[in-house]
């Protein structure tokens, strides 16, 4: 069976503008390659309801939003901006996500959310990064809705994320491990953050060899789940921890992304994986890890 990865048209509308880095093309590009890989199945997702987004964020917020986006956009916070197309873009890379975790829920296989605008900085009532709601966050709410109590989110973007982490840190039933780099963008993600032992942050400075990361992130994964298995695995997917992207100073490259992934299948087999699209500002170079991942997963 291929991979099915689930996107939303509205995902490729969102715009925040000429030079801003999180470029309509970085989907736009992955989905041209996606479709040409018969591993992999590209399946058109419904746009998320409100309810779903309400478990993570507040009716004042989403509502504004909502209304930013009505009057044609502007900026919420420094570099995150919104066009009239954004709101509808966020619904949509929600329910991608959704339609991702429903699939994996099913038994059916893996699963990926092709997404954009990205969602791991977004706090509870904040847009920051990017990032307008928190999506993996949203998914791992919508997983335990449907029975999967326990879920892990691995997240190897090259920032830290730091919504993600403030939305769950204080409850024991998601565990978290972030590999990033530091000193980066946003600050977060020291090691004795702990939340209530559900926290597994690995910062690591630029330049390193590329193995020092793929085993650093590892250890944290076997050390979050040495007593503790989930039912469920979330990967915040970003790619911009690989060699040249402009946002990152990491060294990976697509294999070691097909090394994560194998490994998280062979630790956790009774977890199914959605991976839900993060960051990764070189288009050519996103698909190219963005494939290495659905590769590992199929």
């Amino acid at each position: 069976m291929p991979v099915p990865v689930f996107t939303h048209p509205d995902c490729l509308r969102h715009d925040p503008g000429p030079g801003h880095p999180e470029t309509p093309a970085r989907l736009r590009v992955l989905l041209e390659r996606l479709h040409t890989e018969p591993a992999v199945e590209v399946r058109a997702a419904q746009a998320a309801p409100l309810d779903a987004l309400l478990a993570v964020h507040p009716r004042a917020y989403l509502d504004s939003l909502a209304a930013m986006s009505a009057r044609g956009g502007g900026a919420l916070f420094l570099d995150t901006v919104v066009n009239e197309a954004s709101w509808a873009a966020a619904l949509g890379g929600v329910g991608a996500g959704l339609a991702a975790v429903e699939y994996v829920h099913s038994g059916a296989g893996h699963a990926f959310a092709a997404v954009r605008p990205p969602g791991h900085h977004a706090l509870a009532s904040r847009a920051m990064g990017f990032c307008l709601v928190a999506n993996a966050v949203v998914a791992a709410r919508h997983a335990q809705a449907l029975g999967r109590g326990r879920v892990l989110i691995v997240d190897w973007d090259v920032h830290h994320g730091n919504g993600t982490q403030a939305l769950m840190e204080q409850d024991a039933s998601i565990r978290y491990v972030s590999l990033h780099q530091h000193p980066w963008y946003p600050g977060t993600g020291m090691a004795d953050e702990r939340g209530v032992g559900n926290v597994f942050n690995v910062p690591r400075g630029p330049g390193a060899p590329p193995a020092r990361y793929v085993d650093d992130l590892w250890a944290a994964v076997v050390a979050a789940t040495a007593d503790w298995r989930p039912d469920l695995v979330l990967v915040s997917a970003g790619f911009d921890a690989m060699r040249g992207d402009p946002l990152g100073g990491f060294t990976l490259e697509p294999g070691h992304y097909a090394d994560l992934t194998g490994r998280l299948r062979e630790r956790l087999p009774a977890a199914p994986i959605a991976g839900l699209l993060e960051g990764g500002y070189v288009p050519s170079r996103l698909a190219d890890g963005v494939l290495a991942h659905l590769l590992a997963l199929a």
